[in-house]
């Protein structure tokens, strides 16, 4: 039984993983879209590094970041439904539909920086965040982020976004969300169905270790 549902998982997972290497590009004008995005800059830098605030609010890198990806994370904060966030709803709002994908095309364009984590975190617990990113805890039936979020989790198309230099801070708070309900804006319920079998020394291992991966 334990196997079959496993096997389902994964199954799943490699499905969408193919469906979505398929995704047609975003028509957005990055030169627009840098100047669109000058109401992005506080938060996330005028590079797309963002910002990790140690206890406070992590805002992502989303610098190479998927273009598609952005675009509907954009979409879905502006509608708030499926993805709750007060801090972003008014920015998000302020965009039309030209302009956000056009922010989104400007951001993906930009390189990849690396994340911000916590440098107290110990050997056994970066230990721990690798193995639940490469090889998962199938005895918890956690599938590893690597399966969706492709082998090195740098991301695939508009579902899976770059997890690899993404702030720690950042990868905690959306773990979290999802655990809460905050957000419901993926796939399957994928990452529902991860986030609530794992618990807060998961979250934390697993965050600081992607942190550290490179970003491209």
């Amino acid at each position: 039984m334990i196997m079959k549902k496993i096997h389902r998982m994964a199954l799943t997972a490699a499905s969408l993983f193919f469906a979505i290497t398929s995704a047609h590009a975003l028509e957005g004008d990055a030169k627009a879209g840098e100047q669109a995005a000058a109401v992005c800059v506080a938060c996330h830098q005028p590079d797309g590094s963002g910002m990790n605030v140690p206890g406070g609010e992590s805002w992502p890198a989303l610098a190479g970041l998927d273009a598609d990806y952005l675009y509907k994370q954009l979409q879905d904060m502006k509608a708030g439904g499926k993805r709750q966030s007060p801090s972003m709803m008014p920015f998000a709002s302020m965009l039309n539909e030209q302009q956000a994908k056009d922010v989104a095309v400007y951001y993906s364009e930009l390189p990849a920086q690396g994340g911000k984590f916590d440098e107290g975190a110990t050997e056994e617990e970066l230990a721990h965040g690798e193995k639940l990113a490469t090889l998962g805890d199938w005895d918890r039936y956690i599938v590893p982020c690597k399966t969706c979020h492709g082998p090195d989790n740098l991301g695939v198309g508009e579902s899976f976004p770059r997890l690899a230099g993404q702030h720690a801070g950042y990868i905690a708070d959306q773990l979290k969300a999802w655990q809460s309900g905050k957000r419901d804006n993926d796939p399957q319920h994928l990452m529902l169905a991860i986030a609530e079998r794992l618990n807060d020394e998961d979250i934390r291992a697993v965050s600081q270790w992607l942190a550290r991966q490179p970003a491209q």
